[in-house]
């Protein structure tokens, strides 16, 4: 399913099972919330590795948002090229990108879609999105590719 940015609020359409699934452990899924709510009242970010070629997280490196915004998150160059570093070493693969949106639904927004353009210009990385808009943080997953915004499914396993 691929579908242009939206204006908010945005309702969320259930996820095709053609899209593909992109899997996180109970741990890493467990940190990228944690880290979000951390975060507050600013958006988190921070990296996601597992095997190369891949599609099972099992490993989640949070950075600072070097923005220190509650609209947007900004990766500090430094920080990231220390954590692919530390990925690459361990003969592992950095896989996508998580951020939290604190007021907003779990949906890239248009920053989030020009920030893909610019440093993923091949589609190859996973968005998840981590919102924090209601009590219980709701975790999704997006591939983007020429503007178009394709979900992916997200399930956890064990680890």
């Amino acid at each position: 399913m691929s579908v242009s940015a939206p204006t908010f609020p945005v309702s969320l359409p259930a996820v095709p099972e053609s899209a593909g699934t992109l899997t996180l452990t109970d741990e890493a899924r467990q940190a990228m919330v944690d880290h979000a709510l951390a975060g507050l009242p600013n958006e988190a970010c921070g990296l996601f590795s597992g095997t190369a070629g891949g599609t099972t997280v099992d490993a989640f490196h949070p950075m600072a948002n070097a923005a220190a915004s509650r609209e947007i998150y900004l990766l500090d160059g430094q920080e990231q090229l220390e954590v692919e570093r530390a990925v690459d070493e361990a003969g592992r693969a950095v896989l996508g990108v998580m951020h939290s949106h604190t007021y907003t639904e779990a949906y890239p927004s248009p920053t989030d879609v020009d920030d893909a353009s610019r440093f993923d210009p091949l589609g190859t990385w996973f968005f998840v999105i981590v919102t924090l808009k209601d009590p219980d943080p709701a975790v999704r997953a997006y591939r983007i590719l020429d503007g178009e915004i394709t979900e992916v499914r997200v399930a956890t396993r064990p680890g």
